[in-house]
């Protein structure tokens, strides 16, 4: 209904349904091929923008009406246009948490690692806590020396920062690595109780050999994050994200100091990309009264929950059906208890929330589809409630159609298929992966909305990377061959909607945003090359020239086109 009033009290975006005397525009963008997202009118060429909101969409000479003295006037020489990519599943302080620590993405050994780390240790006072993140011991050219159950143990960093403690989330998120300085602060020892939902890896003496599972990494805290390096975090997030063409994103788990940062952000206008927060867990939900949405002047929306059922594959924490192909006898861990996945759900639609509920197994993803079944047949009232399943990553055929059946969407990051796939029929066997492993196919021909993101930081934030794996299958070298179980790729189009549109429906702001319609929220990109047509092999060659949000350009790369005047 709002987009509908908008549109109404705006210009029509068709020719010749300007009306006469109308405002003109603030800003024209011309000769440009604009993908606009709606099914009615998928092609455009211009887009004319008053305030925050998108005026028309047409032709070059559509446009010609619209311009007055003041208009400004973008000449976009044949580059693209999209609606501005709206990350589906993200972590935004982490994405700048990471800009601030150790990167150790890309790293191919252990011992890259360790050399990393001595040289942070030579820029760190005796004491000082360093963190780094990105380790996968999947990626490694060769297991580490001494390795238990092919993760790494902490003898080789504790000897390069005897001084300092060191902490070193795997990529995941979902384990750690302390050096043996950080466990003695943190008092763990070979004694240390196993949290519920976790697991401490021991060597063979029963000692703890640095690698904390899931629930158990809870054990490994590091001093916490100052005030002003947190704001720092979030700059540089916001700043990452423009630079990418990333104009939203879903903010996977805030817990109420990150809540009280967004909010002050927002209103004092410094929220720079919109974001939609999920809060951390049944606690924070408790705390909040009700949703709060679109504050900042449409910012800031805190309307979800977020909630973990099992861990992640590559560290065995993934709930499964069956035990691990290179683990037998291990079918991974439940982080949280069916019956209080089951009070969440519960709590989140009796106060008007989404939930969303992290599940990568398939033994997972059966739970927290039963738990959202039963929750929501006790809350016939609720409507539309868009319970999410964050990642929906390994799923038994049975299952697949549920989430059609019951409006669950399946908020999965297309990046991962190519960043794991080559390893997980070690963890899974072959029969696993082909039935029902990273299968954004099957789930939209049974009905099932998929929505797509990266989990930045575990992945880049890049969309356009995220797009060449969701189309292709394959990885940045181009392998394997046609890629991987290439049935289940999605064609360009599918893949922009899983980004854009769809993306939004998973934010309830549909209506607003997601695509390039006339009443909708200016938030668009500029591509130097058309993602829909280019060869395949060229679309990691695409560059973000401009990224606007609220119908101001924010990001703006030496490659795009100067300005010029209408008068």
């Amino acid at each position: 209904m709002l987009r509908t009033l908008l549109s109404a009290a705006l210009l029509a975006s068709v020719p010749g349904a300007h009306a006469p005397g109308a405002e003109p525009a603030d800003l024209v963008l011309r000769n440009a091929v604009v993908h606009t997202g709606d099914v009615s009118r998928p092609r455009a060429e211009a887009i004319a923008v008053r305030g925050s909101r998108i005026l028309a969409v047409g032709s070059d000479e559509d446009m010609e009406s619209l311009v007055g003295p003041e208009t400004r006037v973008r000449d976009l020489a044949g580059h693209t246009v999209v609606p501005g990519f709206d990350d589906s599943h993200a972590h935004l302080l982490g994405i700048g948490f990471a800009r601030l620590d150790v990167n150790l993405v890309g790293s191919t050994t252990y011992e890259e690692i360790v050399d990393r780390i001595a040289d942070a240790v030579k820029t760190r006072a005796p004491g000082e806590w360093i963190r780094g993140r990105g380790w996968h011991e999947e990626k490694w050219t060769r297991a580490p020396q001494g390795a238990v159950r092919g993760f790494p143990t902490h003898a080789a960093l504790s000897a390069v920062s005897p001084e300092n403690p060191v902490v070193l989330t795997r990529a995941d998120g979902h384990a750690v690595l302390a050096n043996a300085k950080a466990m003695a602060l943190l008092g763990i020892t070979g004694q240390t109780p196993t949290p519920d939902g976790g697991e401490i890896i021991h060597d063979a003496e029963g000692n703890p050999t640095g690698v904390f599972v899931d629930n158990a990494a809870g054990l490994v805290t590091a001093e916490a994050r100052t005030e002003a390096e947190t704001r720092r975090a979030l700059r540089l997030a916001m700043e990452e994200c423009l630079e990418k063409g990333v104009t939203s994103l879903t903010d996977a788990g805030a817990t109420t100091e990150v809540l009280d940062l967004y909010r002050a952000h927002a209103s004092r206008g410094e929220l720079r990309i919109r974001v939609y927060a999920m809060v951390a867990g049944l606690d924070t939900l408790r705390a909040l009264e009700a949703p709060e949405i679109g504050l900042g002047g449409g910012f800031l929306t805190i309307r979800s929950v977020k909630l973990f059922a099992d861990g992640a594959l590559g560290s065995r924490g993934a709930a499964l059906l069956e035990p691990y192909s290179d683990d037998p006898g291990n079918r991974g861990l439940l982080v949280t208890p069916e019956v209080a996945l089951l009070e969440a759900s519960r709590e989140a639609l009796k106060k008007g929330f989404q939930a969303g509920t992290h599940a990568i197994g398939d033994r997972a993803n059966r739970i927290v589809l039963d738990v959202y079944e039963k929750a929501m047949a006790e809350h016939p009232g609720v409507s539309d409630p868009r319970f999410r399943i964050e990642h929906a990553q390994i799923l038994d055929e049975r299952d697949i159609p549920r989430f059609g059946r019951l409006g669950v969407l399946a908020a999965m990051q297309g990046i991962h298929c190519t960043s794991d796939r080559p390893w997980a029929p070690r963890r899974l066997g072959p029969a696993r992966v082909a039935e029902g492993a990273y299968v954004w196919r099957k789930l939209l021909e049974t009905g099932a909305r998929v929505l797509n993101g990266t989990d930045a930081p575990v992945e880049d934030l890049s969309p356009l990377e995220n797009f060449y794996a969701t189309v292709t299958r394959q990885d940045p070298s181009g392998q394997p061959p046609g890629g991987f179980d290439p049935d289940q790729r999605l064609t360009r189009q599918e893949a922009l909607r899983t980004m854009t549109l769809d993306a939004a429906y998973g934010s309830f702001e549909e209506d607003s945003k997601g695509s390039i319609e006339a009443g909708k929220l200016a938030d668009l990109v500029v591509l130097s090359q058309d993602i829909l047509s280019v060869p395949a092999d060229a679309l990691l060659q695409t560059q973000v020239l401009a990224t606007m949000v609220n119908g101001k350009i924010l990001y703006e790369s030496l490659h795009l086109t100067r300005k010029s005047h209408r008068h």
